[in-house]
């Protein structure tokens, strides 16, 4: 359902080369990757849920603001579904891989198999070289489709105060920056905490 939704919008953009980004999606399991290691969306398929929740959250906003029009739509598209794209990882590399554990030994069971973390089910992964997954989805956006200058420093932007970038964005916020951070911040905050943001 979110591979076949995320595909359809993605597409709706009628930005070149979105075919080729969708495919590269696939072969790198975008679809299937977690969004974290252990906070929010860390299961499977995560990163693809987490990606439409900001999408959602970013129509809500725009629209509450009355900023929503034809013209803008395909920028949301764009920043809301690729924004984490990098978290997918790069080079034929998952950026997560499942955290096992060694079993205890026992006289009776010697040689546990290893177990999957129920505190922090994934981990980076030691053999792909760290980049900020800020940096590293426009780098793979950018081999497929063109992004606007808007559209770019939003995605490297998106975690505000808490990513990289922090220092750089004072005083330069544009509002589709301020349009993804904030969606994204509910969707990890809330939506994906089961907080229905009632108090």
């Amino acid at each position: 359902m979110n591979e076949a939704r995320i595909k359809e919008l993605l597409k709706n953009t009628g930005r070149e080369g979105i075919d080729d980004l969708i495919s590269y999606m696939e072969e790198n399991d975008f679809f299937t990757s977690p969004c974290s290691t252990r906070y929010h969306l860390a299961e499977e398929g995560g990163l693809a849920t987490h990606s439409l929740n900001v999408y959602e959250n970013i129509l809500r906003i725009a629209s509450g603001l009355g900023v929503i029009n034809e013209d803008r739509m395909n920028s949301f598209i764009i920043v809301a579904l690729l924004h984490d794209l990098g978290k997918m990882g790069q080079f034929g590399k998952p950026n997560y891989v499942p955290n096992m554990l060694k079993g205890r030994a026992t006289k009776a069971n010697p040689d546990p198999e290893p177990k999957q973390s129920e505190a922090q089910p994934y981990k980076s992964n030691p053999d792909l070289r760290y980049v900020d997954h800020e940096v590293r989805s426009v780098a793979i956006a950018s081999r497929f489709i063109e992004l606007t200058e808007e559209e770019q420093l939003a995605i490297l932007w998106h975690n505000g105060l808490y990513g990289p970038f922090k220092y750089e964005i004072q005083g330069k916020e544009t509002p589709l920056y301020m349009l993804l951070h904030f969606a994204d911040l509910w969707a990890s905050r809330v939506t994906e905490e089961g907080n229905d943001g009632a108090e």
